[in-house]
């Protein structure tokens, strides 16, 4: 077995092993040639480029990576077309090459279960290979952006001529939200690095005016960060991701003395995702919440809790800069950062300008009507690709505490694997249930965490995990309690988080943070629940039965700060503030069966059947989630039905994460934003939008927009890559079994 799937992998690296260059992009080829591409090249910066890209370029680039014997992220997002993603399938829409010429509508969910899950179908070869698969989904143009006027030439063009933006870092997106067909792709990877000389810290000699914020907001992040007890910021751009923050924060400390701690992401490629707004960076990460299991999230809360400034191109090409500026205490509600009230915006009055120095920031002209407080609302927690392109943004920064990390059954070993679900028992009390049992203060447990594997304990400060370790299996009579004991190791020496991940660094990237998970072809296909503390709280039993239904570890990032560290202005669910943990309870259709008809009721509150509540988690969601039947929210969405029975029928992929009302407001906002839907991401606030519920603006604007060029998302089929000179060899080369190893990454 072990040389047949060495053979298939020769076959498929030799496959998408294709020479094919990106080349500058030219007016009177390719993609909408009939648009004047010269006009918004002249606009950009001399450091910006746009590029021609096609399937050829993805296939040669992108592919190999998957089967390198230490693949890695990094060198994904350093391919020259800007195209790559982190799982190989996202280049098709859904992650599901089976050609369709209605978006998959017609087929069932069953088909892509077993296309993609069971057994590819002795045709599925072919749909991979094929350039004019109706059903890729990659740009054909792509712009690396270096400065924010390079993104308002994009938007502007965009705009004017009737075409959607796509925007990507790393595409660390389960959804593909990062890659369009049909769309102008911003990838902002050369966007300008803030990060390495972007800390701040704030005393009364750097704010102009101590007692208000100024009219140009220079003194507002340093203000708010007061206002929180917090004297440090960290400004990140819009392309940057954790390994870049990370490292920026690694040099500060190592230069002054450990000062700093920034609150992330579990890996150096997951980006912030700053720019989709998020770009799939450092921000974007944020955008969809930000879960920090391994970076103190229970000690300092979300990672939409720690944005205290942002600078953004919107929709409608204006440059802004946006935060809170008036805020009051909240202590008495038990909440452990201010309540924000009010969010004032600036616009820069000469967005061309190139030169970051002579860049003027003013009070937005008249006719600027987005309401900013809707919009710090929206962009944190509302998810990215769907705002506009976030270009910089101000993260808080908080007193360094000293890393304690535990690894559990590490190396392995027989007698530690056999207790493994007593490991997993115990980090359940510590965390959530019963600390106190284990002589554990509150305290100590929020200074801990974990994300979804079993072998790590992260904990920040004092803790106590090893005294509670031994206690836990004193108490449930460990036959040998002081062997069970060794199986939970520290790992001493460590100052930080990242520090330890770059000790494992990939040897082709040295000095780089690696990224965890490493690309592979398939990414999570489903979502996980968000479980409620209160239910957890109700019975240990409770507790014992979401273990024994999980397909995966719980994920410990909730509790604490968390739940207190709100500002609460953000669009990110209650269902997460409000959660224990997060860990996943759908897989087969039984899986569904049993959460939905037995789980789900008892753990949230259905009795207004007029708003459904928030369920899922936003960071993890995969491409297949959906809720249950719109008329019995007891009944898991049938999945014999084809996807168009499900999205008339089923509660949408948004509302099951945001919930009923926080989903309409989101939506208003982005129809105020957003008109004409130049964002449209896969699964974004709004794509799920029919056409008659958008707007009227964009139904008023469509004639003239027709007379520009084909309407959004189409082309003719002269734009259209064609490959075919390479079709034949390719599928030649390429096996069923083959692709069959390559979707399970046998």
């Amino acid at each position: 077995m072990a040389y047949f799937a060495g053979a298939a992998r020769f076959l498929l690296l030799t496959a998408v092993g294709i020479t094919g260059n990106p080349s500058t992009a030219n007016a009177a080829s390719g993609w909408r040639s009939d648009l004047d591409w010269a006009a918004l090249t002249s606009k950009l910066s001399s450091s910006a480029s746009l590029i021609d890209t096609s399937y050829d370029n993805y296939a040669a680039e992108c592919g190999p990576e998957f089967y390198q014997p230490s693949p890695t992220n990094h060198a994904l997002i350093d391919q020259p077309s800007g195209m790559c993603l982190p799982h190989l399938m996202l280049g098709w829409e859904m992650s599901w090459a089976r050609p369709s010429e209605n978006g998959h509508l017609n087929q069932t969910f069953n088909q892509a279960f077993e296309d993609l899950i069971l057994k590819p179908p002795a045709d599925f070869q072919s749909w991979l290979v094929d350039p004019t698969n109706p059903r890729l989904n990659l740009p054909s143009k792509v712009l690396f952006p270096v400065v924010a006027s390079d993104v308002v030439a994009a938007v502007n063009f965009a705009k004017e001529n009737g075409l959607e933006i796509s925007v990507k870092n790393s595409g660390h997106s389960y959804q593909g939200a990062s890659s369009k067909k049909n769309t102008l792709l911003l990838n902002m990877n050369r966007y300008t690095h803030y990060a390495p000389t972007g800390i701040t810290n704030c005393d009364t000699s750097s704010i102009a005016v101590p007692s208000w914020v100024a009219e140009d907001l220079s003194n507002q992040a340093c203000l708010l960060s007061f206002a929180k007890n917090k004297s440090s910021l960290i400004r990140v751009g819009g392309g940057e991701n954790f390994d870049k923050v990370y490292r920026a924060v690694i040099a500060a400390n190592e230069k002054e003395g450990y000062k700093y701690h920034v609150v992330g992401g579990g890996a150096g490629t997951s980006s912030d995702k700053i720019s989709r707004v998020c770009n799939d960076n450092t921000v974007g990460w944020s955008w969809q919440g930000g879960l920090a299991g391994t970076t103190g999230g229970r000690l300092y809360g979300f990672g939409v809790d720690q944005v205290v400034q942002l600078e953004m191109v919107l929709p409608n090409g204006a440059h802004v800069k946006f935060g809170p500026t008036d805020w009051e205490d909240a202590s008495a509600e038990g909440f452990t950062v201010p309540r924000t009230k009010l969010v004032s915006g600036v616009c820069r009055s000469n967005p061309d300008e190139h030169d970051e120095e002579k860049w003027i920031w003013e009070r937005c002209p008249e006719d600027f009507d987005i309401d900013f407080n809707d919009l710090w609302f929206a962009v944190r927690g509302g998810g990215g690709g769907t705002w506009g392109v976030v270009t910089s943004v101000l993260l808080q920064l908080h007193d360094y505490l000293p890393l304690s990390p535990y690894a559990f059954n590490l190396p392995p070993s027989e007698e530690c694997s056999a207790i493994a679900p007593q490991f997993e028992e115990f980090k359940a009390h510590y965390y959530i249930s019963a600390p106190y049992l284990l002589n554990v203060t509150k305290e100590h447990s929020f200074a801990c965490g974990s994300s979804d594997e079993q072998t790590f304990v992260w904990c920040y400060g004092d803790d106590d995990v090893k005294q509670a370790w031994t206690r836990f299996l004193d108490m449930n009579n460990s036959t040998d309690p002081t062997k069970a004991a060794s199986c939970l190791g520290s790992i001493p020496g460590v100052p930080g988080y990242a520090e330890l991940l770059l000790a494992d660094a990939n040897d082709r990237f040295p000095g780089k943070v690696p990224d965890s998970p490493v690309p592979a072809p398939l990414g999570n296909p489903f979502a996980h629940v968000l479980v409620p503390q209160s239910w957890l709280d109700e019975s240990e039993e409770n507790i014992k039965t979401v273990l024994e239904n999980a397909t995966n570890t719980p994920y410990y990032a909730f509790g604490g700060a968390a739940g207190s560290g709100s500002d609460q202005a953000n669009s990110l669910s209650q269902a997460h503030r409000d959660a224990g943990f997060m860990l996943s309870l759908l897989f087969t259709a039984d899986d569904e069966a049993n959460f939905w008809g037995n789980l789900f009721p008892e753990m949230f509150d259905i009795s207004d059947k007029t708003n459904f509540p928030p369920v899922f988690g936003s960071n993890h969601a995969g491409f297949l989630t959906t809720g249950p039947l719109k008329e019995d929210w007891t009944k898991p969405c049938p999945r014999e039905w084809t996807f168009e029975e499900r999205r008339e029928k089923c509660i949408s992929f948004q509302e099951a994460i945001y919930g009923t009302e926080r989903l309409a407001r989101l939506e208003a906002i982005k129809k105020a934003v957003d008109p004409h839907f130049i964002f449209n991401c896969m699964n974004c606030i709004g794509n799920n939008l029919s056409e008659a519920s958008k707007s009227e603006d964009e139904k008023d604007d469509e004639s003239s927009s027709a007379e520009i060029g084909p309407p959004l998302g189409n082309s003719s089929d002269a734009d259209e890559p064609s490959g075919a000179s390479f079709v034949s060899s390719f599928v030649t080369a390429i096996s069923t079994t083959a692709v069959y190893l390559l979707i399970h990454n046998v």
